[in-house]
């Protein structure tokens, strides 16, 4: 995370425990690997550490949003789920629908990054809830404010990849309304 600056452009410090992450087809997510946004256009499983008991949220964020030269629409919410009860992330709150990959085309590569955080406790969110067919409320998102602003632990777990426009990305757009 540190070499392709996942630290410090999205969070402080690398989580300690590495997030497995599958897609359909097999397909994994590893640190950075490069996938591209037809392998990744469904949810994919996410398996983590956790705590009986436990509460957690999950992001998956694009800090390169339009590019990684101009990211001025830094973060990109691609999926936001809070009060996760262990792995369980279909048992969560789903604040914003799970949007796969989406870099315009010619902007390189960007960097689509998955945390989870623990909670204190079941949360109230306060957030809109955004469907897989809105890009509003998306942009200019901080995963380290919301880890602020509802006392999260951590990032506990994490993982990323990089991608970059396919032929899937126009599709995706027009799922948006773009």
């Amino acid at each position: 995370m540190e070499k392709e600056k996942v630290v410090p452009d999205v969070i402080d410090q690398t989580p300690k425990a590495v997030a497995e992450v599958a897609f359909k087809g097999g397909v994994k997510a590893n640190m950075g690997n490069v996938l591209t946004p037809t392998q990744v256009k469904d949810a994919p499983t996410i398996q983590w550490p956790v705590e009986p008991d436990s509460l957690y949220t999950l992001c998956m964020t694009d800090p390169d949003a339009p590019s990684r030269t101009n990211p001025k629409f830094r973060e990109w919410q691609h999926w936001l789920v809070g009060n996760i009860p262990g792995n369980e992330i279909s048992k969560g709150d789903v604040l914003s629908a799970y949007v796969g990959a989406g870099p315009p085309k010619g902007s390189g590569l960007h960097r689509y990054v998955i945390l989870i955080y623990k909670q204190k406790g079941k949360i109230s969110f306060s957030e809109p809830k955004i469907p897989n067919t809105s890009g509003d409320g998306r942009p200019k998102f901080s995963i380290k404010k919301l880890a602020e602003k509802y006392d999260f632990d951590g990032p506990i777990a994490g993982n990323f990849f990089q991608a970059e426009w396919d032929d899937y990305v126009p599709k995706l757009y027009k799922q948006l309304g773009n």
